[in-house]
């Protein structure tokens, strides 16, 4: 098996790992961002001599734009659908890849999961997911989404002995794998576990990874995949009220369901979108209102804020960076052909940055009347499934947080997660200081 494993690993990251490397020392500027950490921290310069060309620049093994009306043309157009790897590799790679063998347990970027497959296939699951995965079923989940937010932050008090403590690992995490456990019927006493298997799996979005990463990732999906197959059989037999129970037992109008390959794919999207992105986006809320303390000023003076306040953290730092597509057919952007078969990476970081959508788009500002004009969430038909969750967790987060902590500073240099499509922190070290406010 471990054999196996390796063999995946080789044709697929290993060998994009050598690729970029390769091309990073030839100078391409998207191998550089992908490669090296030192531009991932700080990748916004760089974004922008990307943008000196339009509507497309050339990446490290595709084509790559940082132009907001070029990465929306592509997300919504119907010449480009998903680019899965095994689609784009190249044909030895291939070849390797149909002798050993797919993994059992599909990623959030592998069939049958929404991310990686284009119409009809996409268009069943969204419609089946859409009948429970609800703007209705979310606005219910605000309340509770408050009470959790409410009773970390009774926790954080309650501990509160003076000395730095990680606001990532005792808040920002904690909140969204409460709620989306919660969604997806997860006892609590594994929130722990899911926390471990997601921070894994999370690198599975990336390119050229290490065999070691990849190995984790590789086993992390392994173990949510098991878990989730178990937990299906026991919701068939003891339903809840929670979404993933109403999903298990759903019916469309032809009388199928979701298989169990495809319910787990659901599930594991379910966790990513529902955790992943509020994770990044609650942390690099709070670095942003940090930095920026007349503007934190503002929203304790004028709640109603907030929410837009929510959409300018993710335009200013997107939680996910980049996504892409494949050209199904010939076609053109903006007068440049693009053949069928190419890739274009869509630099969602950059887009939200472009000047030519967003007036001083480098300055970070709550009042910013088109900050919802974002892509942070992609477009198209791949939009965020958990939007609407993720922004109103945020915004709880956040609010409650500078509500009931008001002199919370940081205690030390956050770290940056070492992912390269998901931008966040995984440590920010702070003070919650002795005059929270009672609520």
């Amino acid at each position: 098996m471990t054999a196996r494993v390796m063999a995946r690993w080789a044709a697929t990251q290993g060998l994009l790992r050598f690729g970029l490397n390769r091309q990073a020392r030839r100078g391409n500027l998207d191998a550089r961002l992908m490669v090296d950490p030192a531009l991932q921290a700080d990748p916004f310069p760089y974004y922008e001599q990307l943008r000196a060309e339009y509507p497309l620049s050339k990446g490290s093994f595709a084509w790559a734009t940082v132009h907001h009306d070029v990465c929306t043309e592509v997300l919504r157009g119907e010449d480009f659908g998903v680019a899965r790897p095994d689609l784009i590799l190249p044909a030895p790679a291939r070849a390797v890849l149909k002798v050993v063998g797919a993994r059992t347990s599909p990623g959030p970027i592998d069939p049958p999961s929404m991310l990686a497959v284009d119409p009809p296939d996409h268009t069943r699951y969204r419609k089946l997911v859409s009948r429970v995965f609800t703007a209705k079923a979310v606005a219910g989940l605000r309340e509770r989404t408050v009470e959790v937010a409410d009773q970390l932050l009774d926790e954080l008090a309650a501990a509160d002995r003076g000395d730095p403590v990680d606001l990532v690992d005792r808040y920002a995490s904690l909140l969204p794998v409460t709620v989306i456990s919660e969604i997806l019927g997860v006892p609590m006493s594994m929130r722990e576990q899911f926390l471990e298997w997601g921070d894994g799996a999370a690198a599975s979005l990336d390119l050229g990874l290490s065999w070691s990463r990849f190995r984790r990732s590789e086993q992390n999906l392994d173990a949510l995949h098991e878990w989730f197959l178990g937990h299906f059989q026991r919701l068939r037999a003891n339903p809840g009220e929670d979404i993933l129970s109403q999903l298990v037992a759903l019916v469309d109008e032809d009388g199928g369901r979701l298989s169990e390959p495809e319910l787990s794919a659901t599930a594991l999207l379910l966790l990513g979108a529902g955790f992943e992105t509020t994770v990044n986006l609650i942390g690099n809320g709070a670095a942003l209102l940090f930095d920026h303390p007349e503007q934190r000023g503002e929203l304790a003076d004028d709640p109603s804020l907030w929410p837009n306040a929510v959409d300018e953290v993710l335009r200013f730092e997107s939680p996910v960076q980049r996504t892409a597509r494949r050209a199904r057919r010939d076609t053109e952007l903006h007068g440049v052909r693009v053949a069928q078969g190419s890739v274009v990476v869509t630099m969602l970081g950059g887009a939200n940055r472009d000047p030519r959508r967003f007036d001083n788009p480098n300055r970070f500002d709550i009042h910013r009347a088109n900050a919802r004009e974002h892509v942070a969430f992609s477009s198209g038909l791949h939009f965020c499934l958990g939007a609407a969750l993720a922004r109103m967790e945020g915004e709880v987060a956040l609010r409650r947080l500078f509500e009931r902590f008001p002199h919370l500073t940081p205690a030390g240099q956050p770290h940056r997660r070492p992912t390269r499509v998901l931008r966040g922190y995984d440590a920010m070290p702070v003070l919650v200081g002795s005059h929270a406010v009672a609520r």
